[in-house]
């Protein structure tokens, strides 16, 4: 076996998770924003997706939450960048957990359409990334949000904007 065929087979990951009752426990006792703080601030484990692609949360205030990521090789594509799912996702979780923070104990909610544009490849030389989403319009039914995926700079990879469904508590 030659030194890259080596380093190549070295390449692995493992993740644990919570079960996600747990989540939807805590969900009927806590507001979305202290719902979503607890997470922010490890009282309450990320969800299972965010385990899985390595997203952090790491501000939750009133209509606006923000998830950072590292973009690395597990996220790529056959193309050699980060695949479109990675700020798809991103995109998904801040947008609608900004809505999240509004809503009060007990009261659910979904996405239900996402728009996103794509600007510029993430590869894992562009170094973290933030999603940061906002709160548009919140009415009793649904709500709309908008997004952004910026590096450290501040330079705009993707942004976009979902509808969501709010679910009667």
């Amino acid at each position: 076996m030659s030194a890259k065929e080596a380093a190549d087979a070295s390449r692995s990951m493992s993740i644990t998770w919570d079960d996600p009752a747990r989540f939807a426990a805590a969900r009927r006792t806590l507001s979305g924003l202290e719902f979503l703080r607890a997470i922010r601030d490890r009282k309450l484990p990320p969800a299972p997706m965010a385990a899985l692609l390595g997203l952090e949360l790491v501000e939750a205030e009133p209509g606006r939450v923000v998830f950072q990521a590292i973009p690395a090789e597990r996220h790529y594509n056959p193309s050699g960048v980060a695949h479109g799912g990675l700020a798809m996702t991103l995109l998904d979780s801040a947008m609608a957990c900004s809505v999240q923070t509004q809503l009060p104990s007990g009261t659910g909610y979904t996405s239900l359409e996402i728009k996103v544009n794509l600007v510029r490849a993430i590869t894992s030389g562009t170094g973290p990334v933030r999603a940061i989403g906002r709160v548009v319009h919140l009415g009793k039914r649904t709500a709309t949000a908008d997004g952004r995926i910026e590096d450290a700079a501040g330079k705009l990879y993707a942004h976009g904007t979902t509808t969501c469904i709010i679910l009667a508590g």
